[in-house]
C-alpha cells in the first residue's frame, strides 16, 4: 500500500474530504426525488447502513424544490446532482444542499456558470466536477477517437479551468468509466498533476454479480496506490448494497473497518456439515452489526480453528458435533444443531 496522496481538504457539510481524513462512503438515492416520503425512507435506511454522504438526482424543478424538506429530515450531508439547467443548481443552493455535482461546461453560457459559482461560493459549498466517459464532449471524442483516459483528464482540466478563472477552487473531481482500466489510468494521470480531492468509482458497473468484482478491482487498485478521498460503488442494486460493498473494499485493504468480516472455508472432502446453509444463516443474522469484528464459519473441526485463528469468534462443524472458538482457542463443544445459536450468543456478549 502506498501512502495516501496528499490533496486539498474540502468540506461536504460537516464531513472533511481530502488528505488524511477518512475516505467518506457515498451512495445515491434511487427514488424520484420529488417523492419526499420515499426518498426519506431510503436515506434513513442508508444512514443506518453507514452512508456518510448522499447524492440526489435533480432532473427538474419539482425535484429541486423538494430538497429543502429532505435536507431538514436527514442527518448526513446532501449533494444535488445536476445536468444542463443552471436554474436547478441555484434552487438547490436555496434549498440548503451541502454540495453540487455539475459540469460547468454543460450548463450553458458563462454568465450562467458565474451565477451558480457565486451562489455556491456565498454558501461555502463545494462543487464536484463529474467527468463520465458516457457523456464526454463531442470535440474530445473527435480528438481522441474514443473516451480514453487522456480525454477524461482533458475534460476535467477544462472544467476546472472554468471554475478557477472565476476564482472558485472549492472543487472535488471524479473521472469515471465503466471500463476498469480506463478509469484507473485516468485517475493516475490526473493525480500526477493536480491536488484536488478525488471522488472515485466505476460508473455503470452493472449488477452485483459483475459490478462488485469490477468495483473491487478498480477501486482496490486506486486505493492501494493512495488515490481516492471519497468513494461510491455504483451497482444495479439497492443503494444499501453499494454502501456494504464500499466498506468491504475499504476493510479488505485495512483502510476502514465497519461491521463483520465473515470468513468461511470453501469446503473440501473433510466437510461433513451443510456449511453453505450455515454460512447463509450467519450472514443474515450479522448484517446489522456495526462494530468491527471478524467471524469465522469453518467446515472442519480439525483445521478450522487454526486456519481462522485471527478471527474474534468462530464455529467449526463436524458430523453431529462442533466447536465454538475465540482467537483460535476452543471455548465450547456443542451439538451440530446448536452451532448457530452458540455463535450468536457469544457475539451478543
Amino acid at each position: 500500500m502506498k501512502r495516501r496522496r496528499k490533496t486539498r481538504i474540502i468540506y461536504v457539510g460537516n464531513i472533511p474530504v481530502g488528505s488524511g481524513n477518512p475516505i467518506a462512503v457515498q451512495s445515491m438515492t434511487k427514488t424520484d426525488t420529488a417523492d419526499v416520503t420515499a426518498t426519506l425512507k431510503q436515506i434513513s435506511s442508508l444512514e443506518a447502513s453507514g452512508c456518510e454522504i448522499i447524492r440526489l438526482a435533480v432532473p427538474d424543478m419539482n425535484a429541486a424544490r423538494s430538497l429543502g424538506k429532505i435536507k431538514k429530515a436527514i442527518r448526513i450531508p446532501m449533494i444535488a446532482d445536476i445536468h444542463f439547467d443552471w436554474r436547478l443548481a441555484l434552487e438547490a443552493v436555496r434549498q440548503g444542499v451541502d454540495g453540487l455535482r455539475i459540469n460547468p461546461g454543460n450548463i450553458g453560457a458563462l454568465w450562467k456558470t458565474k451565477e451558480v459559482v457565486k451562489a455556491a461560493g456565498d454558501k461555502g459549498l463545494p462543487i464536484r466536477i463529474g467527468v463520465n466517459a458516457g457523456s464526454l464532449e463531442k470535440d474530445l471524442l473527435q480528438k481522441y477517437g474514443h473516451p480514453s483516459p487522456e480525454a477524461l483528464v482533458e475534460s476535467a482540466v477544462k472544467h476546472i479551468g472554468i471554475l478557477e478563472k472565476l476564482k472558485f477552487t472549492n472543487i472535488k473531481v471524479s473521472l469515471k468509466a465503466s471500463d476498469v482500466g480506463k478509469t484507473v489510468e485516468a485517475y493516475r494521470l490526473f493525480s500526477k498533476k493536480y491536488d484536488y480531492p478525488l471522488h472515485i468509482g466505476i460508473s455503470e458497473a452493472g449488477p452485483p454479480s459483475q459490478g462488485i468484482i469490477k468495483s473491487a478491482v478498480g477501486l482496490g487498485i486506486l486505493l492501494s496506490e493512495g488515490i481516492g478521498d471519497t468513494i461510491r460503488v455504483s451497482l444495479t442494486a439497492a443503494p444499501e448494497e453499494e454502501v456494504r460493498v464500499a466498506y468491504a473494499i475499504l476493510g479488505s485493504l485495512g483502510i476502514r473497518k465497519r461491521g463483520v468480516d465473515l470468513i468461511s472455508c470453501p469446503t473440501c472432502g473433510r466437510c461433513r456439515i451443510n456449511l453453505r446453509e450455515l454460512v447463509e444463516k450467519v450472514e443474515k443474522k450479522i448484517k446489522k452489526i456495526v462494530k468491527p469484528m471478524t467471524i469465522a464459519v469453518m467446515g472442519c473441526v480439525v483445521n478450522g480453528p487454526g486456519e481462522a485463528r485471527e478471527a474474534d469468534l468462530g464455529i467449526a462443524g463436524g458430523r453431529g458435533r462442533g466447536i465454538l472458538f475465540r482467537k483460535g482457542k476452543i471455548i465450547k463443544r456443542v451439538r451440530e444443531d446448536e452451532l448457530l445459536n452458540a455463535l450468536l450468543k457469544e457475539i451478543a456478549k
